[in-house]
């Protein structure tokens, strides 16, 4: 199986996820097909198929991330340097705006555009990746081709 690159950040976040899951959620569920069943009929009982539901997704997940887990390979950005590649906090400049935004290279586990963390396999960040600072890419997006200039790129 292929290792799945993820920072120290986003492995902590699995893991706590998986704790929560396991300690909190699991339980809670359990309970709560226990009561559903005292309530009688279960082929009637929403509440049982609820419960019922609600645990099948979460033992899912438990399972997708147990996996991603034990496939993990952390890396530690800071560790880097040079041209741009996993783990690369990146500024770039919309050559048509002039609009300037921020990315880290992170693991798909660990992706949020909104917050700044640019999936690895996304068209802009393959793009990025073995640029240098001053360097131009062409993207080419769903709302057609982009062209950004790097302005900076930093391990952190």
């Amino acid at each position: 199986m292929d290792k799945v690159p993820m920072t120290a950040r986003g492995f902590a976040a699995l893991d706590a996820e998986l704790k929560t899951l396991k300690s909190q959620e699991r339980p809670a569920v359990i309970r709560a097909i226990a009561e559903a069943r005292e309530h009688g009929d279960l082929s009637e009982n929403a509440e049982y198929h609820s419960a019922r539901e609600r645990q099948s997704f979460i033992e899912g997940r438990i399972q997708e991330i147990e996996g991603l887990i034990s496939r993990a390979d952390v890396i530690d950005p800071s560790k880097l340097s040079g041209a741009i590649k996993f783990g690369a906090t990146v500024t770039l400049v919309d050559e048509d705006t002039d609009e300037e935004k921020t990315y880290q290279i992170v693991g798909e586990t660990e992706a949020d555009i909104a917050k700044g963390l640019l999936n690895l396999k996304s068209p802009l960040a393959r793009a990025l990746i073995g640029k240098e600072e001053g360097d131009s890419v062409e993207v080419m997006t769903p709302g057609g081709g982009k062209a950004y200039e790097v302005l900076k790129v930093a391990f952190l």
